[in-house]
């Protein structure tokens, strides 16, 4: 029998140091994903103008945000496999470039479909970005220092609307919303200049695949694994909840409150300042926890989920108050605590997957949990169509996906263990050879 080997070499990986220019290159995937989210929120932003111009219904608008999610999950997944042969350094630039030009034509008069057409472009475009700058960035750094770099990826989500929505917002009110696309369109050649310039491909793929020789496994096996499962089920609730923000919330504000085009474009920034903060205090404190040996079951697990659960029963008290503030409260920080999952699951499946497959685990599992993100636009938009008046519909939709959160939430506490998953995978490992 073949002695037990180390299936993702964290023994040696725990005296790697930090590659020079690691740094440099989480800045610039901060970037990626600080365009990436511009590039979500763009739709929402503009919500109620876009459905003013092409006459759209709520369930038509839903339909829209619906859209950028059709081919999400089917690219993330075959980019996935890509990237575990072709180097992230590439991948990354088409990607930037896919986003860029399914911007350029909404400059112009265009109609629904047109509309549609480019959305679901972008989408597949955007599908795999997350995963892939995750498994970029992962060359850079051993496993016992990926909390903090994962959440400052993370924090490019928050960026990217902190940013852009007061930027974008100007232009949607003093030129119109035409324009927004394309100053996003130029945003994107931009980064892809800097990238082509400064982006390098991580070094430490190579020392993990060496200690990982020989040591695939079979990917029915990987994601059928209860942390796998677990990950998906909890990202799940909180990506409903994330594009609900991203196409929902500024209609809400303008549509169910009364705020102003102008107003509801600072107001939607609040989830995402506070969704910030959860996620660097969560890399910090998931990466702290470890460093005092905490098991990845509490300082990753149960850290990430337990917010999950607390925010589904914030936002479900949403139609329970009155008035605007006390409702727009609830929904910033129900919302923002799921920020908290998306710093933790990344490095759990890092965990335990070899690090030849972990581009396509970490694609399959982004297209697992975004598939939130074609059902939660187009449910809101049934829920407001079918209500007596529009703020009813609202709170209906909000309650559902508090419900999702909370379910999520559980599943999250129940199925991860990363660490028993890796001793688990482990053991399978170093028994196969006596059946062989």
């Amino acid at each position: 029998m073949a002695a037990p080997t180390t299936l993702t070499g964290t023994s040696r990986a725990s005296s790697t140091p930090t590659p020079k220019g690691a740094w440099k290159i989480t800045f610039l995937l901060f970037l990626f994903m600080l365009v990436n989210f511009a590039d979500k929120i763009v739709v929402g932003l503009a919500g109620v103008p876009i459905m003013s111009e092409l006459n759209l219904s709520a369930e038509q608008f839903g339909l829209l945000g619906s859209s950028f999610f059709f081919l999400f999950s089917i690219a993330a997944i075959v980019v996935g496999f890509v990237v575990n042969k072709v180097p992230t350094r590439w991948v990354l630039l088409v990607l930037a470039l896919i986003w860029a030009v399914a911007q350029f034509p909404m400059v112009g008069t265009v109609g629904f479909t047109t509309l549609l057409i480019c959305r679901i472009i972008l989408g597949a475009g955007e599908g795999p970005a997350a995963s892939v700058a995750i498994h970029a960035v992962y060359k850079w750094f051993p496993d016992e220092k990926r909390a903090l770099p994962t959440a400052i990826l993370s924090q490019g989500s928050a960026f990217g609307v902190i940013l852009a929505v007061p930027a974008l917002n100007w232009i949607i009110v003093n030129h119109g919303w035409h324009y927004a696309f394309g100053a996003l369109g130029i945003v994107g050649l931009m980064w892809s200049a800097a990238w082509l310039w400064l982006g390098r491909e991580g070094p430490l793929a190579d020392i993990e695949s060496a200690d990982m020789r020989e040591q695939r496994v079979p990917y029915l096996q990987l994601l059928t694994s209860r942390t796998f499962v677990g990950c998906v089920a909890a990202t799940f609730g909180a990506y409903w909840a994330l594009s609900l923000g991203l196409t929902w919330f500024t209609p809400f504000l303008v549509k169910g409150l009364g705020f102003s085009q102008a107003q509801a474009g600072f107001i939607s920034i609040l989830p995402w300042v506070f969704g910030a903060c959860v996620v660097l205090t969560t890399g910090f404190a998931s990466q702290m926890l470890m460093a005092r040996g905490v098991s990845t079951r509490m300082a990753r697990g149960v850290l990430g989920a337990t917010p999950l659960v607390i925010g589904g029963i914030l936002m479900a008290c949403m139609a329970h108050v009155d008035g605007a503030s006390a409702k727009i409260a609830l929904l910033v920080v129900g919302s923002g605590l799921c920020g908290s999952i998306y710093v933790v699951c990344p490095p759990m499946i890092g965990e335990f997957t070899p690090v030849a497959q972990r581009g396509a685990a970490m694609a399959i599992y982004g297209a697992l949990y975004t598939l939130a993100g074609i059902v939660a636009p187009v449910v809101m938009g049934k829920m407001i169509q079918a209500s007596g008046s529009l703020l009813d519909g609202y709170m209906s939709g909000f309650t559902i996906n508090a419900v999702i959160m909370v379910i999520s939430g559980l599943l999250g506490l129940a199925l991860l263990w990363p660490n028993t998953e890796r001793a688990r995978l482990q053991s399978h490992q170093a028994a196969a050879p006596e059946f062989a």
